[in-house]
């Protein structure tokens, strides 16, 4: 990006979902793992400071937004696109938590069918959102080339 340029982070919708006002975390940060645990971090504080008493929530959205962080990384690195990765996090009216994650790298994440081996480093990150989310989705609709990855718990 050039100097005085803005970056936007785009946030799909998400089905049935309306976000209420206060408590929503948005970072934009280059695509680098040393990138990951403050991102975790930041949704946990941020979601925490406004509601704590939904810890539960919170503790489960942290280890979920480590891995689309961590794809969107890994996907930005591999396609050799420094664009910024962008999170977004905030409570829904309905009391649950909607948290995405956009890069620009192609492709679309994959469930990989079954479960990897015990030795295998990677293939667990959208098996873990599949079991723990009460939803989640790519949207494909992104001003540009790339993806927003979501879950709603």
């Amino acid at each position: 990006m050039g100097r005085g340029e803005r970056e936007e982070i785009f946030v799909c919708s998400v089905p049935g979902f309306v976000q209420e006002s206060g408590g929503d975390v948005r970072l934009a940060f280059p695509p680098s793992p040393a990138w990951v645990r403050p991102a975790r971090e930041a949704v946990r504080t941020a979601l925490t400071e406004v509601v704590p008493a939904k810890r539960d929530l919170i503790e489960t959205a942290a280890p979920l937004t480590s891995e689309l962080v961590t794809n969107a990384v890994v996907a930005s690195l591999d396609s050799l696109r420094p664009v910024p990765v962008g999170l977004y996090a905030a409570w829904t009216s309905q009391g649950g938590l909607r948290v995405v994650v956009q890069d620009s790298a192609p492709g679309y994440p994959q469930v990989p069918p079954g479960v990897p081996p015990p030795e295998e480093e990677h293939g667990r990150g959208l098996l873990l959102i599949t079991l723990h989310a009460l939803d989640w989705g790519v949207c494909h609709h992104l001003p540009g080339p790339g993806k927003a990855v979501w879950f709603v718990l």
